[in-house]
């Protein structure tokens, strides 16, 4: 909402300044997010040493991969620390979805989780992007299920895309390529 996103802003903005005087960044999110009451959330990790009880999903989610073997790394940042709490300034300068009409005639697949609490990212990405466009909804999984879920990946899908999108591409990239070599090939034996 308009009001959430000026108060990041303003959180954001005074942030620098603090770091700035300090002579060192404070660690944080790297999206600002607020709570029930809609107060924003400030944070030293990303995930907490422990899972509360009753957590909401995401958080759920996300540590059930980084706080636990199957996606811990003492150097991960999801796993044991925290982005500076000023990585989110970038996203209010740099328009995500400003180039996506530029994309086609590329194909485009967008793959997400049922579940997953970034869906709206894909569903957005789909709706403003040009055909040729394929949206993949994985049903039963979250965000991080594809991640590692080898049984939730739906690899004939992916498989599927490379062969017949991706393939066409490269053979219009390679008859391309023999245009261009021809064209040198008859430049030269002109010259010549």
């Amino acid at each position: 909402m308009l009001k959430q996103r000026h108060q990041i802003v303003d959180y954001l903005s005074q942030q620098r300044w603090t770091d700035a005087e300090r002579g060192s960044f404070a660690p944080g999110f790297h999206e600002v997010p607020f709570d029930a009451q809609g107060r924003l959330l400030k944070g030293e990790r990303v995930l907490p040493e422990t899972l509360p009880e009753n957590p909401n999903p995401v958080l759920a989610a996300f540590f059930n991969y980084y706080r636990t073997p199957r996606g811990f790394h003492q150097r991960s940042i999801n796993s044991a620390s925290a982005w500076t709490a000023t990585t989110p300034m970038g996203f209010f300068s740099f328009p995500m979805a400003a180039n996506l009409g530029m994309i086609a005639p590329r194909p485009v697949m967008l793959v997400a989780g049922e579940h997953a609490h970034s869906r709206y990212y894909s569903e957005d990405v789909y709706a403003a992007a040009n055909e040729p466009k394929e949206l993949v909804i994985v049903p039963g999984a979250d965000h991080v299920d594809l991640y590692d879920r080898a049984d939730t990946i739906p690899f004939d899908r992916l498989e599927n895309f490379f062969k017949t999108k991706l393939l066409y591409i490269l053979c219009n990239y390679l008859t391309f390529l023999a245009i261009r070599h021809a064209v040198q090939i008859a430049d030269f034996l002109y010259q010549h």
